[in-house]
């Protein structure tokens, strides 16, 4: 690659190369992983680059293109496996100035990739009091476009399912990265051609997405004697089709009283498991008898509390989602998670049984094809590599699905296979495969055995100075 003809030829779009502003664009939460911490950690880009509107992504693409300069695009940099972390160096493309919010609608929104999501929601409830269906537990941070290509689901996904469900995206703005990139609008089944493609085949510049109603939510955590008690009420809740509830997340003992600091005055003690709740406001009355009915400990509701006392506490889906992990990396570094699937309450109880304190369970009750399933995000006390990979298997062994967090491969990561569309697309989109390079298993290696039980290791990170398996 010719950085130095790249650059010149950018003219006035702005261009970082500071080492240490470079190498913190170049990260993401990488490090939530012990095998990704050692793999990805001298990774870094040459430059960033910040463009400003939609036809600057189409000049840095194109000049991408001619000096063979590889390109990783990048939003707030939250993403948990290395999703926006440059393997072959270049460039990182920045998105956050692309931030316009271009069309409200009663039922939908417009809006540049860069867009931060809490802020997105601030107009569209201004405007017509609506909100995005989901949203990742890194709302305040997290940006539009780099929820699409990195995330799945969040908060809000007990009752929309996640984002590759038909209808929870309407429409993308996609640019190529060719000699002449092309400005694609992508709508129906071709927008699951870059969902969650990790920007491998294609940068995102805006989304249509639809709108929910907006309720003032309210927070409330319920306490139980088991995490087994807490996941049999989760589960009822999740399917009281009067209750409307967006968040539904059972959390084991002893991870809520040693992780969440500040709502620990709420929690009776140390061997308490408790439910995380964001409920409509009508919806509360009947959910508090419904945790009477089930024997639940209602321990914190947010309504009751003055304004004063709610200032000092964060939204209880900032105790959700991995924001329960990375709340527990600030307490204890040595531990990590996985992202499971139980179909059932038995496979749950199969894991806590089998896994006990190693694996303190945390799960996120989710619409799955329509169905309720227990999302799993159980910590797991870190002891060896080894050891990770055995509770791998014993779960895949026993009918639960693994997603698995410490790969950096699109189909590493929980599909397993190539995505023959995501492929085709890249092949048309980015010929060269100079887009995130080394993310897209099938693109470098089509032969790869996903039966194999080996790990794909980017031959890049050999020349970068990473990590060797």
């Amino acid at each position: 690659m010719d950085i130095a003809a790249f650059r010149a030829a950018l003219g006035d779009i702005p261009v970082q190369d500071n080492p240490r502003i470079v190498q913190q664009k170049s990260r993401d939460h990488y490090w939530y992983s012990p095998r990704l911490k050692q793999q990805l950690e001298n990774v870094t880009a040459q430059l960033v680059v910040s463009p400003r509107s939609v036809d600057e992504v189409v000049t840095v693409l194109r000049e991408a293109f001619k000096y063979d300069v590889p390109v990783t695009p990048r939003g707030a940099g939250t993403g948990n496996y290395g999703q926006a972390m440059p393997l072959s160096g270049g460039v990182m493309l920045d998105l956050m100035n692309l931030n316009k919010v271009i069309k409200i609608e009663q039922d939908r929104v417009r809006a540049e990739a860069g867009v931060i999501l809490e802020q997105l929601d601030e107009q569209t409830i201004h405007a017509v009091n609506g909100e995005l269906r989901f949203h990742p537990s890194t709302y305040r941070m997290a940006s539009l476009g780099g929820f699409i290509a990195g995330g799945s689901g969040g908060v809000g996904s007990i009752r929309w399912g996640g984002l590759r469900n038909f209808g929870n995206i309407l429409g993308l703005k996609v640019v190529t990265c060719e000699a002449e990139p092309r400005i694609l609008d992508l709508r129906g089944p071709d927008i699951l051609k870059v969902a969650h493609a990790y920007g491998t085949n294609g940068i995102i510049v805006e989304a249509e997405m639809p709108l929910t109603a907006h309720y003032d939510w309210v927070d409330m955590m319920v306490g139980f004697d088991s995490i087994i008690d807490a996941c049999a009420f989760a589960e009822q809740v999740a399917l009281q089709d009067g209750l409307l509830c967006k968040e539904i997340s059972p959390v084991a003992a002893p991870v809520a009283h040693d992780y969440f600091n500040r709502h620990r005055p709420y929690i009776r003690s140390r061997e308490q498991s408790v439910v995380l709740l964001m409920a409509a406001p009508a919806a509360v009355p009947a959910l508090v008898d419904f945790v009477a009915f089930h024997e639940g400990d209602l321990l914190y509701r947010a309504d009751t509390l003055t304004p004063e006392e709610k200032a000092k506490l964060p939204p209880i889906y900032e105790l959700a989602w991995n924001h329960t992990t990375l709340r527990g990396l600030k307490i204890d570094p040595t531990i990590t998670y996985l992202q499971t699937q139980y179909p059932d309450l038995a496979h749950v109880k199969w894991a806590v049984d089998t896994f006990g304190d190693e694996m303190p369970m945390h799960i996120e009750m989710t619409r799955f094809d329509g169905r309720v399933v227990f999302s799993g995000l159980p910590i797991v006390r870190y002891s060896s590599e080894e050891r990770l990979e055995e509770i791998i298997r014993l779960h895949e062994e026993n009918g639960c699905l693994v997603f698995n967090p410490h790969r950096y491969t699109l189909e590493e990561g929980g599909m397993k296979r190539t995505d023959r569309a995501q492929l085709q697309f890249k092949k048309e989109a980015d010929p060269k495969g100079i887009l995130n390079p080394g993310k897209m298993i099938a693109w470098d290696d089509p032969d790869f055995d996903f039966e194999s039980g080996r790990t794909w290791l980017f031959t890049g990170l050999y020349t970068l100075g990473g990590a060797a398996e």
